[in-house]
């Protein structure tokens, strides 16, 4: 990676966490000679970080027009875990299915008490970031290169809805990934699709309902 690529990869990281902190606001038009000042950049990093942002859900662009933040509707929320489901089910019989040949889940385990010390921090970011990197150590633990890979393209969409979400009961979901990671490690791949499959649409019930109490969704 060369400096630019570097430098860019920096301005999408820090354009991801003000997105989903709301500091740049869903619907809104990135400056870029603004924001590209206040990150004291050039506007070709700035540039080239967007098409990545793009990618992960965070803006869309369009012909000779600045980038627009996203915006969640109800249907990308549906969408979202709809694809949650295909993947992440699947994903948890996969990894039982490694684990039940002699793979290890000490990954699996650390994931889990990274997120477990996050939640004492009280930074709904960090508990974000530490809820979506777990989902993703499952998909690693899978060991299918091409399911780590649409895991990885989902991953920043999931942590912007985990964070909208931070009202919710996060030690009730920290309970959720303890169960799915002990089904995992007995093995059983029926047992794992199951709980994950039971943690992901009462995760979406609970969020769509907030998110819409709250008008955080739009039609």
């Amino acid at each position: 990676m060369d400096q630019t690529d570097s430098l860019a990869a920096q301005i999408y990281s820090t354009l991801k966490e003000s997105i989903i902190r709301g500091r740049l606001p869903q619907g809104s038009r990135l400056a870029e000679q603004r924001l590209a000042t206040e990150l004291k950049v050039s506007r070709v990093p700035f540039r080239e970080a967007i098409p990545q942002l793009e990618i992960d859900g965070f803006v869309r662009t369009e012909p000779r027009r600045s980038a627009i933040v996203s915006s969640w509707t109800v249907t990308s929320a549906h969408e979202l875990f709809d694809m949650r489901l295909c993947l992440e089910v699947g994903a948890a019989r996969y990894a039982a299915r490694q684990i039940a040949g002699g793979a290890s889940s000490d990954a699996l385990r650390r994931a889990l008490e990274d997120a477990d010390a996050g939640l004492t921090t009280g930074d709904a970011y960090l508990v974000a970031q530490q809820s979506t990197e777990f989902h993703e150590t499952i998909a690693d633990l899978t060991g299918n290169a091409l399911m780590r890979s649409m895991m990885r393209s989902l991953a920043g969409r999931m942590m912007w809805l985990f964070y909208m979400t931070s009202d919710l009961d996060s030690a009730r979901a920290h309970c959720d990934h303890g169960e799915i990671v002990e089904v995992i490690e007995t093995g059983n791949e029926r047992l794992a699709e199951s709980v994950a499959y039971a943690h992901i649409e009462r995760d979406r019930q609970e969020s769509i309902e907030m998110l819409t109490r709250h008008h955080l969704l739009t039609d």
